[in-house]
């Protein structure tokens, strides 16, 4: 648990009240016991053996349960517990406590009811059902009536042996991997603060392409990660490893590498310099590399508890020749200072997939394209996307990414001529909560078929994430205290044949979603020092040779209004003027 959900769990008054609320719910009915009594006797000729299914949730969480035996911790919450909590609540993990014998979880009851009613743990975001997703930890509503009962009936252990906990492997999950390659130096987690985002280069570099099946990381700091994503870089995290004088790369500004917007890297501007001169090759229906699949760059990730497995079938994700991987660490600290120094254990294919994994990112490059710019006070900015599959295609998993402001991420599948589909839906984002969602059978779409990305931001002061006070305009930018968001899904073509169609389709839309918002938006990332202009070191080459020709005051620096030649520029290379 988090700290900033203590502060809510010291209050007992969340306690009574869920339990006030839960005994009051089947007053509402009106029912008296005459018409019960009725009602029994007419579930007992139907030949229905649960009462509880006529006498309404009052039965679930306080009253008789004469009908079937009392839940008990034994038969039925002990094993409940084991399934969804002892991943993580166990000894050398990142839960604060452990959960995996009877006093365990009798102790702590009380504040497990209450993080259960608020939604909190088990920790599962996605609130949609009209997908079956693989690993998840959400409860069901048999789940949480049972936990309710046991509660009610004062939390008897029951007869028999105690349930046995579930045993865990020491080394390797997936057996010996083929590669094991150590995070590049150590990094010092401190006992107390706030949450830590690093970035940590991983040397790889092979000289010809991977392709990677599965990855099993194992941090050293076990009780202070709270999970990690992996990414292939080309070098531009190596380059900015150690900038401040720590190992590893502070904040979020690897994610926006590649992207314009990775602290200064004149090289990172390249995507944009190469999409301009595309241009019209685009317009005109001609085809070139595809860029947006290079960008999309993951490789998965890491929970706490979570099992790594290999994909599916054939199906693998290219590590590129030269490449190392970075693993993006969000770090909660534990109350002890721990030493980060991971070891991922890489497994290969022996020979490349029949079928190519493309990333499809909406809206691309986490939107830095879409001129993000979220006004002070505003409670319900939404920036919607979509993206239209040009053949048959299947989806592997499905993921988010944003910072603090936004509220809800939601993924939709518009299949033609028929209902919408809704892939993902998170309605209580959290920066701290973000995974990759793997579908427990790929979903398979028709061609035709719209993928609507849709986030919604809450720049006001009454969101209690917003790092900004009071609150300030946002644009879309590397740090944690600006924004970018995006949902990506791992497609997969249904026919090998369809690969080229389908990858040149989310290259073009990569083109149209990066050039659509202010160019100038997304060279100002490159304001390292923030003083609201380029300086000639910050400028990308091509800018920096004409340097003296744009600074009209003379200041040595490039403000919005010198810079906005190249707002006029991209749109005479998109043939609007």
């Amino acid at each position: 648990m988090r700290e900033n959900h203590r502060s809510f769990l010291r209050n007992s008054n969340h306690v009574d009240f869920f339990k006030k609320r839960d005994r009051n719910h089947c007053d509402q009915f009106g029912l008296s016991i005459p018409i019960l009594f009725i009602l029994m006797l007419l579930i007992s000729a139907l030949g229905l053996t649960r009462a509880q299914s006529a006498r309404g949730e009052n039965d679930l969480v306080g009253g008789s349960t004469t009908a079937l035996p009392p839940v008990t911790f034994n038969r039925d919450i002990g094993p409940l517990v084991h399934r969804k909590c002892a991943d993580c609540h166990r000894a050398g993990q990142s839960a604060p406590f452990p959960l995996l014998k009877y006093q365990d979880v009798a102790n702590r009851a009380k504040t497990i009811d209450a993080v259960i009613d608020a939604g909190y743990m088990p920790p599962w975001k996605p609130v949609n059902h009209d997908v079956v997703f693989a690993d998840s930890r959400a409860l069901s509503r048999i789940e949480k009536e049972k936990w309710k009962q046991w509660l009610a009936v004062g939390k008897p252990r029951g007869g028999g042996p105690e349930p046995i906990a579930p045993s865990y492997v020491d080394g390797w999950q997936l057996g010996q991997p083929d590669l094991v390659v150590r995070m590049q130096g150590s990094f010092e987690v401190p006992a107390s603060g706030p949450d830590i985002y690093r970035s940590f280069v991983f040397p790889v570099r092979f000289p010809e392409d991977k392709w990677i099946k599965a990855i099993d990381y194992r941090p050293l700091a076990k009780g202070s990660v709270h999970h990690a994503l992996f990414f292939a870089d080309a070098g531009v995290a190596q380059r900015m490893d150690g900038s401040d004088g720590k190992p590893g790369i502070a904040g979020m500004r690897f994610l926006a590498s590649g992207t314009g917007a990775s602290g200064g890297q004149k090289e990172d501007l390249l995507p944009l310099r190469q999409a301009l001169s595309k241009l019209r090759k685009f317009q005109s229906g001609q085809t070139f590399p595809p860029m947006a699949t290079a960008l999309s760059r993951g490789l998965g990730g890491f929970a706490p508890g979570r099992t790594p497995a290999r994909l599916p079938g054939d199906l693998a994700l290219r590590l590129p020749a030269g490449n190392d991987i970075v693993v993006q660490t969000h770090f909660h600290p534990s109350g002890k200072v721990e030493t980060e120094a991971g070891k991922l254990g890489l497994y290969f294919a022996k020979m490349a997939p029949t079928r190519k994994i493309i990333p499809i990112q909406i809206p691309a490059m986490f939107g830095a394209g879409i001129g993000l710019r979220i006004p002070v006070g505003a409670r319900d900015y939404n920036i919607e996307e979509s993206f239209t599959l040009p053949v048959p295609t299947e989806l592997i998993s499905v993921s988010a990414h944003a910072h603090y402001l936004c509220r809800q991420a939601k993924l939709t599948a518009q299949i033609p001529n028929g209902k919408p589909l809704v892939l993902l839906h998170i309605d209580d984002w959290d920066l701290d909560w973000q995974e990759q969602y793997r579908f427990k059978t790929p979903i398979v779409l028709p061609a035709g078929t719209v993928l609507t990305s849709e986030l919604v931001y809450d720049n006001s002061a009454d969101n209690p994430k917003n790092p900004n006070s009071p609150p300030r305009e946002v644009r879309w930018g590397r740090e944690s205290d600006d924004e970018m968001g995006s949902i990506t899904v791992q497609a997969v073509a249904v026919d090998t044949t369809s690969e080229e169609k389908l990858e040149s389709a989310v290259g073009q839309y990569f083109f149209a979603s990066l050039t659509q918002g202010d160019v100038i938006d997304l060279l100002m990332q490159l304001d390292t020092n923030r003083d609201g202009g380029l300086q000639k070191a910050e400028a990308p080459p091509r800018i920096a040779r004409s340097f003296s020709i744009l600074d009209a005051n003379g200041d040595q620096r490039l403000d919005r209004q010198e810079l906005g030649f190249l707002r006029n520029v991209v749109e005479q290379l998109k043939g609007t003027r």
